[in-house]
């Protein structure tokens, strides 16, 4: 007669996880999974053990018995989604490592399929960033298989809760590396990646890393990108714990609502500005800016100009004191060479557009000395000063703006009012909430700028 096996049940949960023999920790993690899923609520007195010692979590998953590892990973997503945020960032800590090392490249398809949803859970009932930064340094493993892995399991997470919820970013610098792995799987879950967060950026994603890249693998992502573009935009798949909450508070008749608002700002298209790194552009203006600016010569003028436009001509600048520069560009909006001109027109757009609503206060300062020379007749000049001119006013608003619009509409020259009202009507068409259109319309039907501004009829060109 076989000799009957002992029986440890009635042994706390901690010394059975951490039991000598593998059939007795496999069976603790199935029994404990079955408990937390058992639970009325979050403080059940079940959860206690593991909350205290977290170090329980990382034993299971990374258990030697690929048998028994698997049940702890399931018995580590059933404490997760049963003991609530509470049970994610005690156990974050200890656990998120071993999950990626030992379970997402496991051998086992289930217990692959439970270490990536470990991950997508501790997101879930927290929040990304700290995920995020205990993957990251497996992209840099030794392992290929582990980096593909790692990888696989990003695109998932992107995949499930898009760029709003889990910064891409830190990713994105990363792919470049991982782009000329020699292994050929790392390199086809580095494309996969790509791809699923060029569903969510476009475009805007390069500005981060596509200049790391060889020409080569330029041309590949974007074969692969091709597929995409005509996609519709995505939507987030899987709600965070705090979504679900809202959602399930808010009234029935507002549910379907909200549900579009949210759906809608998610998948809205991330700009370049959104994700690029600010640049210190002050301490790379060059230290004679003002001595040349003051020169009697165009040619040492212009050229001061055009260093300034070099290293102002980026996606995003950090915010500093900008108060002489702005001062030049003014002072050269009455410059006789029309070449001076026309730089510093550039420059005060590409300044506008990367500084955002941080140029807003320096708007007073530029704005009238622009709108002054737009009475210039040479097409490329008043091209550029009407580019600087929309960019100052997507930094503010129309309403922002209104009192000196309503002054120049009433220029002597007739060229001023109609070229500022083509920005301004653009202004007021691509929404200001409706402020200050009241009052602009009222003057464009005034009897003095209808017959300063002559035939042309903002209305009846831009609808």
């Amino acid at each position: 007669m076989a000799e009957q096996e002992e029986d440890f049940s009635s042994l706390p949960f901690p010394d059975r996880f951490a039991h000598k023999n593998w059939k007795v920790r496999k069976q603790a993690y199935e029994d404990a999974a079955k408990a937390f899923e058992s639970t009325p609520d979050e403080s059940d007195p079940m959860f206690k053990p593991f909350l205290l010692d977290s170090g329980l979590w990382k034993g299971a998953v990374a258990d030697s018995n690929v048998a028994a590892q698997q049940e702890g990973i399931t018995a580590l997503c059933s404490f997760l989604k049963y003991g609530g945020p509470q049970a994610a960032s005690r156990s974050r800590n200890a656990s998120v490592s071993s999950v990626v090392e030992k379970g997402l490249a496991s051998t086992r398809p289930a217990a692959k399929q439970g270490a990536l949803e470990a991950l997508l859970l501790y997101i879930e009932l927290d929040k990304s960033d700290p995920v995020v930064e205990d993957l990251l340094p497996f992209l840099s493993h030794k392992t290929p298989k582990l980096i593909a892995a790692t990888l696989a399991a990003f695109t998932a997470i992107y995949h499930a809760y898009g760029v709003k919820i889990v910064d891409p970013k830190p990713v994105l610098k990363s792919l470049p590396k991982v782009f000329g792995h020699a292994d050929k799987n790392v390199r086809v879950e580095s494309s996969n990646l790509a791809v699923e967060l060029y569903r969510w950026l476009r475009d805007a994603m390069k500005t981060l890393f596509w200049n790391e890249l060889k020409p080569v693998q330029q041309q590949d992502l974007e074969k692969l990108f091709e597929g995409i573009k005509q996609e519709p935009p995505p939507k987030q798949e899987r709600l965070l714990r705090s979504q679900q909450a809202a959602a399930a508070a808010a009234p029935a008749e507002d549910e379907a609502a909200e549900g579009d608002e949210d759906a809608g700002a998610e998948s809205a298209e991330v700009e370049a500005f959104d994700l690029a790194e600010p640049v210190d552009v002050i301490n790379k203006v060059p230290k004679d800016f003002n001595e040349r600016m003051a020169s009697t010569k165009w040619k040492d003028r212009k050229e001061a100009l055009d260093a300034l436009f070099e290293v102002a001509n980026t996606d995003r600048i950090q915010e500093g004191h900008f108060d002489d520069i702005i001062q030049a560009l003014a002072k050269s909006m009455k410059d006789a060479n029309i070449a001076v001109v026309t730089i510093a027109a550039n420059c005060v757009d590409v300044l506008a557009k990367g500084l955002r609503r941080s140029f807003a206060k320096y708007r007073g300062r530029i704005m009238a000395p622009i709108m002054e020379r737009l009475k210039e007749k040479k097409q490329s000049v008043a091209d550029a000063l009407g580019s600087a001119l929309d960019s100052v006013f997507a930094t503010t608003g129309l309403s922002d703006c209104l009192e000196d619009i309503l002054e120049f509409l009433k220029h002597k020259n007739p060229q001023v009012p109609q070229d500022h009202s083509r920005g301004a009507v653009q202004s007021r068409n691509e929404g200001d909430g409706g402020r200050g259109n009241e009052a602009l319309d009222r003057v464009y039907g005034s009897d003095q700028v209808r017959g300063r501004r002559g035939a042309w009829d903002p209305d009846e060109d831009y609808g």
